[in-house]
């Protein structure tokens, strides 16, 4: 095996991680809504609010804000202002994604990651509840997925920077997995080809 096809293998394993593990949190959002449905019913209906529902879902919506995290990299859902760096050529984009990820990205992630391990490590040794909430609902569960989610950045991360020295030296982005592919370029790729499209 070439070391591009190394490379390429690589990306495809974080691009296919980073889509599972971003699928499988994205159910936190039907028991996100499933919650808030039974404390509606149980207040409103039958005048019994429950002590838990309020840090069940903050739990709910901070896994999923954290899981989602490697996914929307993959997916390149989060926010760029790309008005001016459209414009530029390939290599020149890949060249400063290259540079920002290591002077912001991965700075920042690692300190998540690693100041993560000692945070959910000392939540883990004293089983830490919940200080604002009646049900003192456990909450050292839900501290793992900081360092977790910091590590699948770092894994998404390092495939992107993969992604920009293939483009640095061919001129080209790799394909990124259909299923992390934008819908925008998805569709620009199908009216190019003159391929039918279907809304």
């Amino acid at each position: 095996m070439t070391i591009v096809e190394f490379i390429k293998n690589y990306i495809k394993f974080c691009e296919s991680l980073s889509t599972w593990v971003g699928k499988g949190f994205a159910w936190c959002i039907v028991i996100l809504c499933l919650g808030t449905v039974y404390e509606c019913t149980m207040a409103y209906i039958f005048n019994n609010p429950t002590l838990w529902n309020f840090d069940f879902s903050l739990q709910m919506y901070g896994a999923l804000f954290l899981m989602s995290g490697a996914y929307a990299l993959a997916t390149e859902a989060h926010v760029r202002g790309d008005v001016i760096y459209r414009l530029f050529s390939i290599k020149t984009q890949a060249s400063i994604d290259l540079v920002l990820y290591f002077l912001f990205f991965f700075p920042g992630i690692f300190a998540l990651a690693f100041a993560g391990i000692d945070y959910a490590g000392n939540a883990w040794r004293s089983l830490e509840t919940s200080w604002n909430s009646p049900a003192q609902i456990q909450i050292y569960m839900i501290k793992t997925l900081i360092p977790t989610a910091g590590f699948l950045l770092i894994l998404q991360g390092l495939s992107e920077v993969a992604r920009c020295v293939i483009a640095i030296k061919t001129g080209k982005w790799p394909e990124r997995l259909a299923d992390v592919e934008e819908t925008e370029k998805i569709l620009m790729k199908k009216a190019e080809k003159g391929e039918e499209i279907k809304i």
